[in-house]
Parts: C-alpha cells; sequence; structure tokens
C-alpha cells in the first residue's frame, strides 16, 4: 500500500464532532461523525454483503438528527482503524482506501455545493 494512503495522524475532536485525518502525501480529511457513523463499513450497517462497496457521501453534509462520539479508536494492521461508538457499536473496520475514497473535502467531492 502506498505510503499516500497512509494516514500521518488521526485527531478526533468530539466537541467539533469530527474526525481529521492528515494523509501521508498532505492531503487532510476532515469527517463528521454523523457521516462515518452512518457509513459504518460493517455487514449489518451496509445491510447485508452485497452493499459492502455501497457508501453515501453525502451523510457528510446533513443536518445530525443524532450525535455521536468517539469512545475509542484502533489501528487495524496497516490498513484500518476500528472505531467505537457511544451507541455501543464497534463492529466496522475502516480501510485507509474507504476513508480516502469518502473524504468530504471539496477536491475530492466537488459536487458537495
Amino acid at each position: 500500500m502506498s505510503t499516500a494512503l497512509q494516514p500521518k495522524n488521526i485527531e478526533v475532536r468530539n466537541s467539533d464532532q469530527e474526525l481529521e485525518i492528515n494523509w501521508g502525501d498532505g492531503h487532510q480529511s476532515v469527517y463528521a461523525l454523523f457521516g462515518l457513523r452512518k457509513n459504518c463499513p460493517c455487514v449489518s450497517c451496509r445491510g447485508g454483503h452485497g452493499q459492502m462497496d455501497s457508501f453515501d457521501r453525502s451523510l457528510f453534509f446533513v443536518e445530525p438528527n443524532r450525535h455521536y462520539e468517539v469512545e475509542n479508536i484502533k489501528q487495524v494492521g496497516n490498513h484500518a482503524i476500528k472505531i467505537t461508538w457511544s451507541d455501543g457499536h464497534d463492529t466496522g473496520m475502516y480501510q485507509w482506501e474507504t476513508l480516502r475514497e469518502l473524504c468530504p473535502c471539496e477536491e475530492c467531492y466537488p459536487e458537495q455545493g
């Protein structure tokens, strides 16, 4: 895996409802916690194995109808993080590649405007 797709730093800001990743290539991604939680990559949240690669980037831009916090975050090998959410959910592994593809910044997702 390219070092560009590897985070140099991950910071959770529950008070701001954000998770920030600074990538190896200098890119910065800031994810709304609501959007991350709603895009959980586990099979239960995705609705079955057939939906495993189906994510909704627009959920990073909606007004949250629920408050989520990250209680714990652990790196899984050299390819993912596992988040324990305030609602007790902890089965999703967010792979670096998926997180980078979901980046909601204007450069990566110009359709946001």
